[in-house]
């Protein structure tokens, strides 16, 4: 019964085109629709129905998991709705869940509205290039982009590290060795370091977030690799000052002319509830490491970016206040929404009429 109620919840969110289902006690199921939640017109859910829900999904190496870690993430490919990835987590003692719908294509650039210069940094043979934004902003969506673009074009070899996997890429023209966090490596530092032994290309990480993984992307950046990895940061200033602030004394000098030297680019993106509010739009900030940017970077002086992303217009550079504008001046956004996410609300209200 619990199976047959949860395909029926998820056949439900493939019809409301929803990002997110919600299995929460006490509610009813609750859909994520373009950035809003809706609650389905369904009876709230009880405990024993979330957690025999939770019990028919996971095997019992995972449930062992679940019960001494208390929170779980793995990727799913179910019958009803394809690859989901599932969080499970607990409140009050018991569980409950959350599925993320990966989708079953890679949108095109247009479709998705990145910048056409973020197909250059891709082409990049080594470096280091950084996807950033808030939960839930389409940072994976890019990079599986990114990685399609790549397997499409160069024949080589890409080697992702993902906790889960959310998309599977099939063999282009390259060959695509993807690998999943505690079902084919034990973690991302340790998946980071042998993935240099195995000849890659192109080194794809889901996230880099502590010292060992970004000295160890930042030194596969400087030996030849292109390094692609997203990471948790609103704009890209505080992308580069999170990961200086990591190292400290000598270490950070030394993560700082690695940085100077090996970064290509980072994009930081965020989405945002269309005029219609029928979707939701990309607004995003991007940077191009010129010789500006390195040597700001080489400096530590990382307040500067946004001047040179303001200055930086014919390299392709795009400050997210202005982008903000632009997306406003086409209709895509309202203006309380442009202003609201601004981080100089006065030029928009300045530049508009």
């Amino acid at each position: 019964m619990s199976t047959e109620k949860l395909n029926r919840f998820l056949s439900a969110a493939n019809d409301y085109d929803a990002s997110d289902l919600h299995l929460v006690t006490g509610v009813p199921p609750a859909f994520r629709v373009n950035g809003e939640i809706i609650l389905a017109d369904e009876d709230a859910l009880t405990e024993a129905e979330v957690t025999a829900m939770t019990d028919s999904l996971l095997n019992e190496q995972q449930k062992r998991k679940f019960e001494q870690e208390w929170e779980l993430c793995i990727s799913l490919l179910h019958s009803v709705a394809g690859r989901v990835r599932a969080t499970f987590y607990r409140r009050n003692g018991h569980p409950e869940m959350s599925f993320r719908f990966c989708g079953e294509r890679i949108a095109t650039r247009e479709e998705l509205g990145l910048p056409d210069r973020l197909d250059e940094l891709a082409r990049k043979p080594n470096g280091l290039v950084l996807i950033t934004g808030p939960t839930g902003a389409g940072k994976t969506t890019t990079l599986n982009y990114l990685v399609d673009l790549i397997n499409s074009e160069r024949r080589c070899k890409i080697v992702t590290i993902e906790d889960p996997i959310e998309f599977v890429h099939q063999n282009k023209r390259a060959i695509v060795v993807q690998q999943e966090v505690l079902t084919d490596v034990r973690s991302f530092n340790r998946a980071l370091v042998h993935v240099l032994r195995q000849d890659p290309d192109v080194i794809v990480v889901g996230e880099i977030r502590d010292y060992e993984a970004i000295s160890t992307a930042l030194m596969a950046a400087e030996t030849g690799h292109l390094v692609l990895a997203t990471m948790h940061s609103p704009n890209v200033a505080l992308a580069l000052e999170r990961i200086i602030g990591v190292f400290e004394g000598s270490a950070q000098r030394q993560i700082i002319l690695q940085l100077s030297n090996g970064l290509q680019g980072v994009i930081a993106q965020d989405l945002l509830p269309a005029t219609d509010r029928t979707r939701r739009v990309l607004a995003y900030e991007l940077l191009i490491a010129n010789g500006a940017v390195r040597n700001l970077v080489r400096e530590n002086q990382l307040h500067q970016l946004e001047n040179t992303l303001q200055m930086g217009r014919k390299d392709g550079m795009v400050l997210m206040d202005n982008c903000l504008y632009d997306l406003y001046c086409k209709c895509q956004i309202s203006y309380d929404t442009a202003v609201s996410r601004a981080r100089h609300p006065d030029r928009i209200i300045r530049q508009t009429p």
